[in-house]
């Protein structure tokens, strides 16, 4: 077998669930965005995601006490931002200001939409249970917006340690699954 012992430290790296996105979370009339890459998709309908936020994150404390967030894709082009969110803490800095992005009002959440990225997704706390021991915030998508506007360019994957890979060419195949 070709195959060698692979350090645990790096599986995650193998199993990247999926584009990098922005999470916009608002307290006390301030809004904040993170870079966030640990995420799955857990139901279709009503659609459910389930976010990991370390309570070490300035925006652990904004999103447990509103139970709302807003998941939005980037595309390519928004990948300077896309780090720098991840590189700073919103305790000391306004990220939508720092880094050129436009809070635009969500319809059902108090935070924000971000008009730059191509999709965003109005969320609901649906299930707090896992909270306190993994961080894990299990949310329904209330609302989708996607501008057809806007370019949809290859997403974000984040790898490990600064590396990133983009979405490539898309192939179809015939299958029954959703």
């Amino acid at each position: 077998m070709s195959k060698q012992e692979f350090p645990l430290s790096g599986v995650h790296a193998l199993l990247e669930p999926g584009p990098v996105v922005l999470l916009s979370s608002a307290a006390g009339g301030r809004a904040n965005v993170m870079t966030q890459s640990w995420y799955t998709m857990l139901e279709f309908e009503p659609p459910l995601v389930a976010c990991v936020v370390s309570s070490r994150n300035h925006s652990f404390a904004a999103i447990d006490a509103s139970g709302e967030c807003v998941i939005n894709l980037p595309g390519a082009a928004l990948a300077g931002a896309v780090v720098g969110c991840g590189n700073c803490s919103g305790t000391d800095i306004d990220k939508f200001a720092a880094f050129g992005l436009s809070p635009e009002p969500a319809r059902h959440v108090t935070p924000p939409l971000i008009r730059e990225c191509f999709a965003s997704l109005e969320c609901r706390l649906a299930d707090r249970s896992l909270v306190a021991r993994y961080g894990l915030f299990i949310f329904e998508v209330v609302l989708a917006w996607h501008d057809s506007a806007l370019p949809h360019e290859p997403t974000l994957h984040h790898r490990s340690y600064g590396e990133f890979m983009l979405s490539g060419p898309a192939i179809t195949l015939p299958s029954r699954a959703r």
